[in-house]
C-alpha cells in the first residue's frame, strides 16, 4: 500500500531458489545430527531451516521507495535535490557498474539476481560519495518517480 506522498515503493526478494537453499541447509544439519537421535536430528532440521531462512530473508527483503522529496534505498535516505540526472542501466551496463566501472566510493544497494539498475550522480559537492547505485526491476518506473 503506498502512501499519499510515496511514488514509488519497491522490495527486492531473494530468488525462489535461495529459499530451496535454505531447505537444503536445514536438511545437512539434520543429517549432522543424525547420530545422536531423532530429536537432534529434528532440531537441527528446524533450528538450520529456520536460520538459513531469517538470513535470505533479511537479505532479500532491501526496499526501495521515493517518498517525501528523498530516495529511500536500504538504510541510506537522500534528498532529491541532491541526486543529478538518473540513468537506466540494462543487463549488461548494471553488471560493468557492478564490477570494473564500480567508484568504491559509490552507494550500491545491489543484488545481484536482480538485472536491470538504476545509476543516479549525486550533485552535492560537501557529500564525497559520486553516484548511487540501485538494483531495481523497474528501472523506468523508478526513474519517473525521481523526476517528479
Amino acid at each position: 500500500m503506498q502512501h499519499a506522498t510515496e511514488t514509488y515503493d519497491e522490495r527486492l526478494t531473494a530468488p525462489r531458489s535461495w529459499w530451496v537453499i535454505a531447505v537444503l541447509v536445514g536438511l545437512s544439519c539434520a543429517l549432522m545430527l543424525l547420530p545422536l537421535g531423532t530429536l537432534p536430528l529434528l532440531g537441527g532440521l528446524i533450528g538450520g531451516t529456520a536460520l538459513a531462512s531469517v538470513l535470505v530473508s533479511s537479505y532479500g527483503s532491501a526496499r526501495i521507495r521515493v517518498v517525501a522529496g528523498s530516495l529511500v534505498a536500504g538504510r541510506a535516505r537522500i534528498p532529491l535535490t541532491a541526486l543529478g540526472t538518473p540513468e537506466i542501466l540494462d543487463p549488461e551496463e548494471a553488471r560493468a557498474w557492478r564490477m570494473h566501472k564500480a567508484d568504491p566510493r559509490a552507494f550500491m544497494l545491489l543484488r545481484s539476481y536482480v538485472p536491470t539498475a538504476v545509476r543516479i550522480p549525486v550533485t552535492d559537492p560537501a557529500d564525497p560519495t559520486p553516484y548511487v547505485y540501485v538494483s531495481t526491476r523497474a528501472p523506468e518506473r523508478l526513474v519517473a518517480a525521481l523526476g517528479q
